[in-house]
């Protein structure tokens, strides 16, 4: 089986990626971690760049799991990806990363998380920065 990440360059992708090396090691599951964007002319603060995507591929070698790291710029949002990996691999989890919120804000989620939450066919954990 499968776990996906969905990967951000900000702490709650950092924490999303620390759980999922976490879990695939215990139930030693393969890894797999997913940085997408639809892409264009402007910059896209959800896309890791180059240095980044570097950190954490030497990240999940150095964590000894069943890992690698995915990413995709070719028109379709990150929810899209996502999900057509997750139904194409049969995952066993989708693990995505929450901001804090004030109190209002706790009404709504991010479009994203809130999208990967409503459509993807597994289990999907939110998880928090320290």
């Amino acid at each position: 089986m499968t776990i996906i990440v969905a990967y951000a360059p900000r702490p709650e992708g950092r924490a999303a990626v620390d759980k999922g090396i976490e879990l695939a090691r215990r139930f030693e599951e393969h890894l797999i971690v997913v940085n997408a964007g639809p892409g264009g002319t402007a910059s896209d603060p959800s896309l890791a760049d180059t240095a980044d995507a570097e950190d954490i591929e030497k990240l999940l070698v150095a964590s000894g799991v069943d890992a690698e790291f995915k990413q995709f710029v070719r028109g379709n949002s990150a929810v899209e990806e996502i999900e057509e990996m997750a139904e194409r691999l049969q995952a066993s989890l989708v693990i995505i990363g929450l901001r804090r919120r004030s109190p209002v804000g706790k009404l709504f989620l991010g479009s994203t998380a809130q999208d990967l939450l409503l459509k993807v066919s597994c289990p999907v954990l939110a998880v928090k920065a320290g």
